[in-house]
């Protein structure tokens, strides 16, 4: 499944190229996959395009719709890069995504349950017990733990890609503080504003009832007792990389924003600290990684949480989404046995497909690693944001020397995979449609029943040739449109 790239050379309408090598989403040659978008972009003459593109960014810059990079030269904060040309999608696939998508998150929950619980799957043999046990997120902690309502992720966000064969695969499961959803609602309300036109008689799957929707699950796992439960959002605070995603879902649920020196424990419960005195909290949206949450718990010098949240927790009186442990299950090594787990507690064959995965702790998938470094993208199991990646293809001899060696010192924190051809989207580069690659990251929601968003963040490598689609690494977003009807508008 490698695939060498070259360099794009067909034309589409409105002069856009692809690359013939690569799953273009707007085109199969000359032929449009999505003809009512295709017709409406088409109106466009590309010097307007680009036009509209300038004003897309100068309202961002307005907005303060912004995210932080750690560390770079520039600064932390940075205008969040977007990209008029949308991400079009059928309302078939998406129909065919989502319930692949519920599939994955029951299996998942379910896993968590028993992994904390019984471990039956670990006793079974399906999968091995050294490897949940030996993952830097399993929390011993919380076995012998269930959650309110056994709901463990209240919050997923999971990775797919569409690979060069037509095929959407998914990348990785994130389930712990997943990022981003507050992008896809800022991008939708941009493209209105700035290309009101394409959205004329369209029937595009709206996205603008999150808010409601995310207070609802949140407010359906309170522990039991309380008609009218409270609800916060507790961030590490205004350095934290998604800290504008924070307020801004803080202020669409219309609930507080807090820092755990908001919140303290009293009485055996958590409580606000307000103007008026102390007021109890139910359900605790935490935005922060679970070795910050409770010092008395886990890191004792973390100074972000609250002394004492965890017991309270499970003593069932307030409700922590998403519960602590969850990482657990989106370790990538975890993540190849998914097949496995969704075939032994649903009873079904997994309906999206991972990407091929070699688990560099067993000795012959390690030694095929090895010998095939070149041809593969190598990846920490415990890592987010396209961090520690080392793409082989890609990759210096010095690099892949280096890569090698620490895949030798700790076989277990690695992985590797075949590198896919990322499908493409045509993107505005200065008064040119140009192909950029893209993955998804549709968003579920898990409370009394399961809610996908339809279609979720659009990421965009905004590099020519790279595949790092990150924003910490240098990529965009686009809007991404699941397009009910097609034939109609």
């Amino acid at each position: 499944m490698t695939a060498p790239e070259t360099e794009p050379s067909s034309t589409g309408a409105n002069g856009h190229l692809s690359t013939p090598t690569v799953f273009d989403e707007y085109r199969d040659g000359e032929v449009a996959r999505h003809p009512l978008v295709c017709n409406r972009l088409d109106a466009f003459p590309l010097q307007s395009l680009a036009e509209r593109q300038h004003l897309a960014e100068t309202r961002l810059r307005e907005k303060g719709i912004t995210f932080a990079v750690y560390g770079h030269s520039d600064g932390t904060e940075k205008v969040w890069p977007f990209d008029v040309v949308p991400r079009p999608m059928s309302g078939s696939e998406w129909s065919r995504i989502e319930t692949g998508l519920r599939q994955r998150i029951r299996a998942l929950n379910l896993f968590l349950d028993d992994i904390y619980g019984q471990q039956r799957i670990l006793n079974d043999g399906v999968v091995p017990r050294e490897m949940v046990l030996s993952a830097k997120t399993y929390r011993p902690q919380m076995e012998g733990f269930r959650p309110p309502k056994g709901v463990w992720t209240h919050v997923t966000g999971t990775d797919l890609v569409r690979h060069s064969d037509g095929q959407v695969y998914v990348l990785e499961d994130n389930l712990r503080c997943p990022s981003g959803v507050s992008y896809v609602l800022e991008n939708r309300e941009l493209m209105k504003r700035v290309l009101p036109e394409v959205f004329q008689g369209s029937s595009i799957a709206p996205v603008e009832d999150y808010g409601e929707r995310l207070l609802a699950t949140l407010q359906q796992t309170a522990p039991d007792g309380n008609p009218d439960p409270t609800v916060v959002l507790l961030t590490p605070g205004m350095y934290n990389s998604a800290y504008f995603e924070h307020c801004f879902l803080a202020q669409q649920m219309g609930i507080e924003l807090v820092c755990g020196t908001d919140l303290v424990v009293d009485n055996g419960y958590v409580c606000m600290l307000t103007t008026t005195g102390l007021e109890r909290v139910d359900v605790i949206y935490r935005r922060i990684d679970d070795d910050f949450i409770d010092p008395k718990a886990f890191r004792e010098d973390s100074m972000l949480g609250v002394p004492g949240l965890l017991d309270v927790y499970k003593a069932g009186r307030v409700t922590l989404a998403n519960a602590p442990g969850t990482g657990v299950a989106d370790d990538k090594a975890i993540y190849a046995w998914l097949p496995e787990i969704v075939r032994y507690y649903l009873s079904e064959e997994i309906i999206l497909p991972n990407v091929p995965t070699y688990i560099c702790s067993r000795k012959e998938d390690r030694d095929y690693v090895l010998d095939h470094l070149a041809e593969l993208v190598v990846k920490p199991t415990n890592e987010s944001g396209g961090y520690g990646i080392v793409m082989g293809p890609r990759a210096t001899q010095k690099e892949l020397a280096e890569c090698a060696e620490l895949i030798k010192g700790n076989p277990r924190n690695f992985i590797a995979q075949p590198m896919l051809s990322l499908s493409t989207v045509p993107t505005v580069v200065g008064e040119k449609l140009a192909p950029r690659h893209v993955d998804l990251r549709p968003f579920i929601l898990y409370g009394d029943d399961f809610y996908v968003l339809p279609g979720g963040l659009t990421r965009v490598a905004l590099k020519e040739g790279s595949m790092i689609v990150n924003s910490s690494q240098g990529g965009g977003s686009k809007d991404t449109w699941v397009l009910m009807n097609e034939g109609t508008g």
